[in-house]
């Protein structure tokens, strides 16, 4: 290793580029892997050594100790974890530090620990740990619940802020569309937009544009409200979209023009509009985990649509049903044949492609409903689409 591994910096150039490719290689082959580039590690990357080997060469559990390793991991205690928590923050960035948390919860098994108000003062919250929050909901003792709540809605706050203004944007300018009239009454037309579509009738020798189509905006159709009903599968893999789905769930909900609805579901159902106004209250009334009932939430779904040719069906699952699959696409049709626009998310996230039931998901796009998964960039223009009744911007990669 030290021929191969020394021989390849060499080649770099510089006296200062063979340093710094020997210390990354010996960061990331650690100790054993790294003896062969003949580089010690002192201060700073000593430190931040430890860190890692905390981590990556701890065992498979909290406080195992491999044959051979560098270190003992991170320990069993809440402040151990929480003084490692504090170091990686300190040597690395808050997208590396994400990553190392996820990687420490699933490889130290150290979900247990979040349980505790230091633990959870240490983290670096994102959209992971929200999830793996709300799936330990239930046996959180209130001593930490409070500082939980903090932890979501700091989360919660930054997704809000970050998603908030385009799709109130996106959407008004969806639902402006699809109210627009074609033939309105006189004190319904719409003068600027219609001069604009009749410029290329202007006359030159009357200074006039002659307004052979009118646009405007008919009094019925101002008045009418669009329904949105998103309906959520909480099983423990659909984690990030429900996190997502709250948040757009209470933008949409503080729009007067759409009347929304968020119903979760897993083998019960559960409505949680009342509790739009609050994100952080949606998202811990989720119990993620469970089975999946996706026939019996649509049913519930169903049974509360008034409107249907104003109302958009917005199901987010991986389509992994233990119900009853012939009623679940008989229901999807039925809605669909009343005018309902049904829309088939696999995932809501920034995670790439999700696993998902491919049987259903064909079943589905036969039916005129394209199953596809979507991030939370993209859906203020998925939600726009299906307002106005025209095809969905469905990823070339689905």
């Amino acid at each position: 290793m030290r021929e191969d591994v020394s021989g390849t910096v060499a080649s770099g150039g510089s006296t200062a580029v063979h340093e710094e490719r020997l210390r990354r290689w010996r960061l990331v082959l650690g100790a054993e892997g790294g003896d062969g580039t003949g580089h010690p590690l002192t201060g700073r990357d000593a430190a931040m050594d430890g860190v890692l080997a905390a981590l990556y060469d701890g065992g498979a559990a909290a406080g195992g100790r491999r044959q051979g390793s560098r270190s003992a991991g991170l320990g069993g205690s809440a402040p151990s974890v929480a003084r490692w928590l504090g170091d990686v923050r300190s040597y690395f960035p808050s997208s590396v530090v994400q990553v190392m948390q996820r990687d420490a919860i699933d490889r130290l098994g150290l979900s247990a620990l979040l349980l505790e108000p230091e633990m959870l003062e240490a983290v670096e919250a994102d959209v992971h740990l929200v999830g793996t929050l709300l799936s330990l909901n239930k046996a959180m003792p209130e001593t930490t619940r409070e500082t939980a709540r903090a932890v979501v809605g700091k989360v919660v706050g930054e997704l809000e802020r970050r998603l908030a203004s385009r799709t109130r944007a996106t959407v008004s300018g969806a639902l402006d569309r699809s109210a627009r009239v074609s033939r309105p009454r006189h004190r319904d037309i719409d003068w600027d937009r219609t001069i604009r579509a009749n410029l290329g009738n202007y006359l030159p020798e009357h200074g006039a544009v002659v307004p052979e189509r009118l646009i405007g905006y008919g009094r019925a159709a101002r008045s009418v409200r669009k329904e949105v009903v998103l309906c959520i599968d909480q099983s423990g893999s659909m984690a990030a979209s429900v996190v997502y789905a709250s948040v757009f769930g209470a933008v949409l909900a503080s729009m007067r023009a759409i009347e929304t609805r968020l119903v979760v579901f897993d083998t019960a159902v559960v409505d949680l509009t009342e509790q739009l106004d609050d994100p952080v209250d949606v998202l811990f009334g989720t119990q993620l985990g469970g089975g999946t009932d996706i026939n019996r939430a649509l049913a519930y779904c169903q049974s509360r649509i008034t409107r249907p040719a104003e109302t958009v069906v917005v199901l987010i699952s991986d389509l992994y049903e233990g119900g009853i699959r012939r009623e679940m696409l008989q229901r999807v049709a039925a809605m669909k044949a009343s005018g309902v626009q049904f829309v088939t998310l696999l995932a809501l996230s920034d995670e790439g492609a999700p696993a998902y039931d491919r049987e259903h998901a064909a079943a589905l796009a036969a039916l005129g409903a394209p199953a596809f998964a979507c991030t939370p960039d993209l859906f203020p223009e998925v939600m726009a689409a299906a307002l106005e009744r025209r095809p969905l911007p469905v990823p070339e990669t689905v």
